[in-house]
């Protein structure tokens, strides 16, 4: 795992200045402590920083070809690098390294732009030819590895593995984009490609990008999108089995590696699936590492004993007390724009356990999304039902109605919380999907912000993303859509990026084995009654690990990794919340109407309801406006 970047002149072929292309290199070092080195030439840099995981004697980045018209920084790990290399050594390449970087470069070679199509793995490389005098960038499948990039003004293109690569180069605009601004405030992310900056750009999961110098910088290219046909007729034996088989071979091409490795086992069903899979397929203990909580409420380490128990795992723990929110300020400089997810601080300290035993970690992420898992999918599709009985042009008034003179009860029981209900009956299914996923709804964001800023927007809401794959999706099976949309959504801008600031932070690599593509084509295939039945997620997942995991891992409620922003916000976090949200950077941004946010900090206090989620959103915007921005307001950045 590494950090990559570099500039590029689009135009022509200037001398870039080394000592600002090491400052950019060096933003990334948290990243690959172990090696760094840049290239320069006219008209290109190149900078890589290096975790040393295979081929660590002669492994080292850029890395050139023979004759030098081929270089690559490249951040991720190709699984199916030896077969690669034996297909392109029937061709006629010879490898100077062992490592999967060169395969890279001669896959290039032998098959230009198609060469992604032959990658398996989670990847984000930059890769110079020297002949086609083009730039070629690309990033895996599921969004898995981060790639961020920007034209500046004098035609150079920078681009590197993190935003703060980016914001290194003094000639980057930190102009905010109010669209990402929105984005951020409806999901918790701002989704991709947008970045908070107007001038830079993620480049999405699945798409390469070429540049010629000389030409103005394109649209990315999609090679590759999960198609859900649900059309599969395999009876359900028949999938157990050939799950167990990709299960098995997937976690086995992920043990590849040259240094201490091991998995995170969180409890639930998915870790626990990767353990156990893992443990089949190993010589000795395999290396566990868990977090526990010291509220009950949100400690899961109990389950994870179990498994650690069943399979004799080397299991390493440790407790997180229930006020570990020191945090704050350093996830704003790990995510460098604004990020909401608060799973972010356990995933910091299991990924900072994790790093204390190994290396390499193997994690259940994106499992949800592939297996229907989410406790959003039960509830959507029995919303569906209720949708198909009656026509929209009914629902709307009726339920629109509902939804706005129903209170909103967050104290009282789950079955009483009808308002939240009503307001997605209203809407069509994809839009009331967008309704479930904010963590700021419209009817509480859209009175948040000041009229100046409303103005900015121009009417643009977030629910446009959800649309516009909706419009891609090539499925009407509402749980498909739904799975389709989280893929290109929530798995990538939410999981991914947590998972990858968390991890990198502590140079650890993280691989998921759940993701592999090849698994996640052949699950999309499945029909949806084989992933949710009966109210139970995942029900074939299950079905299929019964042999290999207890019951009461199997078959408990989900829980998830979360932390007790309520009681914070009316106890320990009660004055920060108040100074942040009501004074300084954020107040003096002019994007909120201060008497809105008012009235929702002294709700919150006093009981009447939980705006735990906002306030979290609000606070960790103030913390990326503190951190990141210098305190800089949006009218100063703009």
């Amino acid at each position: 795992m590494c950090g990559i970047s570099g500039i590029f002149d689009t135009r022509g072929r200037r001398d870039f200045d080394g000592g600002l292309m090491h400052r950019i290199n060096d933003s990334l070092h948290h990243r690959g402590p172990d090696e760094g080195s840049i290239h320069l030439e006219p008209g290109l840099a190149l900078g890589h920083r290096r975790l040393s995981i295979i081929d660590i004697a002669t492994g080292q980045q850029p890395l050139f070809n023979a004759d030098q018209s081929v270089g690559i920084v490249f951040n991720g790990e190709i699984y199916n690098y030896q077969a690669l290399m034996s297909e392109l050594q029937a061709l006629g390449y010879q490898f100077r390294t062992k490592s999967d970087t060169e395969v890279i470069v001669h896959a290039w070679s032998a098959w230009g732009e198609d060469c992604v199509q032959h990658l398996r793995g989670m990847f984000a490389f930059a890769l110079w030819d020297r002949h086609r005098n083009a730039l070629f960038l690309a990033r895996d499948r599921l969004g898995v590895k981060p790639m961020f990039y920007a034209v500046l003004d004098d035609g150079a293109l920078v681009f590197g593995s993190e935003l703060k690569a980016l914001l290194a180069h003094p000639q980057l605009r930190r102009e905010i984009d109010p669209q990402a601004v929105e984005q951020y405030f409806a999901l918790g992310y701002v989704a991709e490609p947008r970045t908070v900056f107007r001038q830079a750009l993620k480049l999405p999961q699945g798409h390469t990008l070429l540049i010629r110098r000389g030409e103005p910088v394109g649209q990315p290219r999609r090679y590759w999108d999960v198609d859900f046909s649900v059309d599969s007729k395999i009876d359900e034996v028949e999938a157990r089995e050939e799950l167990t088989r990709r299960l098995r071979e997937s976690v086995k091409l992920r043990m590849i590696a040259e240094v201490p490795l091991g998995a995170f086992l969180s409890g639930g069903v998915d870790s626990s699936a990767v353990v156990a899979m893992m443990a089949g397929e190993s010589s000795g203990p395999v290396k566990t590492c868990s977090i526990a909580f010291d509220d009950p409420q949100y400690n899961e380490s109990e389950f994870a004993q179990m498994v650690a128990d069943r399979y004799k795992t080397d299991h390493h723990v440790e407790t997180v007390q229930s006020d570990d929110f020191d945090l704050i300020d350093t996830l704003a400089r790990l995510y460098d724009e604004p990020y909401a997810d608060s799973s972010a601080i356990p995933t910091y300290r299991v990924c900072q356990l994790a790093r204390k035993h190994v290396t390499v970690a193997l994690s259940g992420d994106g499992g949800d999304e592939s297996f229907g898992g989410y406790r959003r999918y039960k509830l959507h599709m029995m919303e569906e039902r209720m949708r198909a009985s009656l026509p929209l042009g009914l629902r709307k008034p009726l339920f629109g109605t509902l939804g706005r003179i129903y209170p909103k009860a967050d104290w009282a029981p789950r079955v009483l919380r009808a308002k939240t209900t009503f307001q997605a009956l209203a809407r069509n299914s994809v839009e009331a999907y967008f309704h479930t996923m904010s963590v700021i709804r419209d009817a509480e964001r859209m009175p948040l912000y000041s009229a100046r800023f409303k103005s900015e927007l121009g009417g643009y809401n977030a629910r446009e993303v959800f649309l516009h794959h909706a419009e891609r999706a090539g499925t009407d099976d509402p749980l498909a859509m739904i799975q389709y949309i989280d893929t290109h959504t929530y798995l990538v801008g939410d999981i991914n990026t947590k998972v990858d600031r968390a991890s990198m932070a502590h140079s650890l690599e993280v691989r998921e084995p759940l993701m592999d593509h090849p698994l996640v084509e052949w699950l999309a295939t499945l029909p949806s009654h084989l992933k949710l039945r009966g109210g139970e997620g995942k029900y074939l997942f299950k079905k299929t690990l019964e042999p290999h995991l207890p019951s009461d891992v199997l078959y408990r409620p989900k829980m998830g990794f979360a932390v007790p922003l309520s009681r914070w916000f009316r106890g320990p976090l009660r004055q920060r919340v108040r100074g942040a949200l009501l004074g300084g950077p954020l107040a003096d941004s002019g994007l909120f109407d201060l008497k809105a946010v008012g009235q929702m900090v002294e709700q919150h206090e006093n009981g009447s309801r939980d705006h735990s989620t906002p306030l979290w959103t609000l606070l960790m915007y103030d913390a990326f406006l503190r951190n990141v921005m210098g305190a800089a307001s949006l009218r100063e950045a703009a």
